[in-house]
C-alpha cells in the first residue's frame, strides 16, 4: 500500500516531508526566546511551563506541539544542519529520541538531579525520562457493566471471543502508522508472545479501529462511539473531564512510559535547556506534573499490580531494535492486515 510505504519510510529514517506543528503557544515575555518542541498537549503542560517562566523571567518559551513522527523528522533534519534546532525536544516516542542520541544529535549534561534518576530513565547523560505514565484500557462506564470491564488482556480477549457482535467497530487503539507512541506500545506488546498475536486476531474479528490520537480516542469513548480503547496513554485519560470514562491498568502487565527530554546538539540556549531539565526533575515540577496527570503511580485506577506486572520502557539502545527495517516492516504489515478498512471516530 502507498500509505504503508510512506510509514515505513518515516519509521526507518528515510527523508519525508514535515507536516508541521499541531499547535503553538508562547509563555513569558523575556528577552531570550527559547524554542521547545514537544508532543505533549499544551493544555496539559501549561501549568508546568508557566511556573518555569515565572522562575526565569528572562525567557520567553516558544512552545510547539507536534505529532511524534513529524517531530522526529524535523529533529533529524536539524541535526544535519537543515533548519534551526530546538533548544529542547520533549517526546513520548522515546525510541525516536534514542535514535537521535545514537546519531550524535544530542548535547550531554550531568547534574545531581539527572544522576538521581534510575538507570532506566537516563542514557549517556544525553536523554532523560521526565514523566511516569501507564498505557491503560479506557472504557465507557455507562455502556459497560462493572463485570464487563476487562482488567487484563486475557479478559479482553475472552470478551471479544464471547460476544463479537457487541464489540464490533467499538474497540479502538492508536494507528501505529501515524503515531510514534502507538508504534512504541505495539512494539512493546509484540515482545509479549503469549497475548500479542491473539489480541490482534481478536481485534480483526470485531473490526477494531486504529485511529489518532489520544484525546480524540478518549472523547469517542466518552461519547459512546467506542466501548473500549486499548493502550491509551493514562495521562490523557486522567485529564479528561468526562465522568463517563473509566480507566484500567491491565493486571497481566502494564507498560509505563517516561517521556524523554533531549537537548539538541545545535541548541542555541543550552544553559536555559539544562535549567529546564533540572526544573522538570525537581520536587516542585514533579508535583505539578503529578497534578497534570503526567506522573501517575501504580495505584491509579484501582490497579493491584504486582512488581512483575510493572513493565517500564527503558531509555536504552534496546529501543533501536524497534526501528530495525525488518522488525518494523513486519509489525506495520501485520497491523495493516489487522485493521484493514478501519476508520476513525
Amino acid at each position: 500500500m502507498t500509505w504503508l510505504r510512506s510509514v515505513i519510510a518515516a519509521v526507518l529514517l528515510l527523508p519525508q516531508a514535515v507536516m508541521g506543528q499541531e499547535a503553538t503557544a508562547r509563555f513569558g515575555n523575556g528577552a531570550t526566546e527559547f524554542l521547545l518542541r514537544s508532543t505533549t498537549d499544551i493544555a496539559i503542560i501549561r501549568p508546568v511551563i508557566d511556573r518555569f517562566v515565572a522562575l526565569n523571567p528572562d525567557l520567553t518559551i516558544a512552545y510547539e506541539q507536534w505529532g511524534s513522527n513529524d517531530l522526529f523528522a524535523v529533529s533529524r533534519a536539524e541535526c544535519t544542519g537543515d533548519g534551526v534546532a530546538a533548544d529542547a525536544v520533549f517526546s513520548s516516542a522515546v525510541q525516536q529520541l534514542v535514535w537521535m542520541v545514537n546519531a550524535a544529535c544530542a548535547h550531554p549534561y550531568r547534574s545531581s538531579a539527572t544522576l538521581a534518576l534510575p538507570r532506566t530513565r537516563r542514557w549517556r547523560d544525553e536523554l532523560w525520562g521526565i514523566t511516569t505514565e501507564p498505557a491503560v484500557i479506557v472504557y465507557n462506564k455507562n455502556l459497560l457493566a462493572d463485570d464487563q470491564v476487562p482488567r487484563s488482556r486475557f479478559a479482553l480477549l475472552d470478551a471479544l471471543r464471547s460476544n463479537p457482535e457487541f464489540y464490533r467497530d467499538r474497540i479502538a487503539t492508536y494507528d501505529i502508522a501515524s503515531s510514534g507512541l502507538g508504534y512504541l506500545f505495539a512494539y512493546a506488546d509484540s515482545l509479549e508472545a503469549s497475548t500479542f498475536g491473539a489480541l490482534l486476531e481478536g481485534f480483526a474479528r470485531v473490526d477494531a479501529v486504529a485511529t489518532c490520537c489520544s484525546s480524540e480516542i478518549i472523547e469517542a469513548v466518552a461519547d459512546g462511539r467506542f466501548l473500549i480503547a486499548y493502550n491509551v496513554l493514562g495521562s490523557y485519560a486522567a485529564n479528561i473531564t468526562r465522568p463517563e470514562v473509566g480507566m484500567v491498568l491491565p493486571q497481566d502487565y502494564t507498560l509505563f512510559l517516561s517521556r524523554g527530554l533531549m537537548i539538541p546538539r545545535g541548541a542555541r540556549h543550552k544553559a536555559a535547556a539544562t535549567a529546564l531539565l533540572d526544573f522538570l526533575l525537581s520536587a516542585e515540577a514533579q508535583d505539578l506534573l503529578r497534578q497534570a496527570g503526567l506522573v501517575m503511580g501504580t495505584d491509579t485506577a484501582e490497579a493491584d499490580l504486582t512488581a512483575s506486572a510493572r513493565r517500564f520502557i527503558p531509555l536504552s539502545p534496546s529501543l533501536l531494535v524497534s526501528l530495525d527495517a525488518n522488525r518494523s516492516g513486519f509489525l506495520l504489515r501485520y497491523w495493516d492486515d489487522t485493521f484493514a478498512g478501519s476508520t476513525g471516530p
